[in-house]
């Protein structure tokens, strides 16, 4: 088996530009795509940047325990790791990458244990997320407000990580991300 990087940030934070980022200097990492019960987002693709399930279906999948863990993040809308993602990646040899909510990232933490470096992405500040959520143009200004009430909910749980990388400064976040990846595999975590 092999091992298990997870990414966890409030909304806004950066998360998935590193991640991303990532994915292309680093070779032997692969993208565990998730599964969600939410629509798709600007230019998302379905089983690109998540498996793209009706509600129903998501809870059924549930209940036939087709998830490593799943989470009801926001009322009605679930969000998800498919059992097949992970066994995926590790048979076409490589680390298998999450990009998760904070919930998700401590659920796969405890169920990969020693395998899994669990990092989170923090914003310089609540404030400066607000700006970057209104930025993004993706989400109606209610939605802002629940993210970023979440968000200093989520800010909460950085204590459990194992690496927390304040991304003030995008290249200097990445570098920080890169170096704790590659030392975490080499085992000089």
């Amino acid at each position: 088996m092999g091992k298990v990087i997870i990414f966890s940030a409030p909304s806004g934070s950066g998360k998935t530009t590193i991640v991303r980022h990532l994915l292309k200097v680093m070779p032997e990492l692969e993208f565990s795509i998730s599964a969600t019960s939410r629509a798709p987002r600007g230019t998302e693709v379905d089983g690109k940047d998540y498996y793209f399930l009706a509600t129903d279906e998501f809870r059924s999948r549930i209940k036939a325990d087709d998830f490593v863990e799943w989470e009801e993040v926001y009322h009605g809308k679930y969000y998800g790791t498919l059992k097949s993602e992970p066994e995926r990646i590790w048979a076409s040899g490589k680390h298998v990458l999450f990009d998760v909510d904070v919930h998700g990232g401590i659920s796969l933490k405890k169920i990969f244990g020693d395998k899994a470096l669990l990092i989170f992405i923090m914003p310089p500040s609540v404030e400066e997320l607000r700006n970057r959520l209104i930025a993004r143009s993706t989400d109606a200004p209610e939605v802002i407000d629940e993210r970023v009430a979440k968000a200093e909910l989520e800010l909460s749980f950085s204590k459990h990580f194992d690496r927390v990388i304040i991304n003030d400064r995008l290249d200097e976040a990445t570098v920080e991300a890169e170096r704790a990846i590659k030392d975490f595999i080499a085992g000089r975590d």
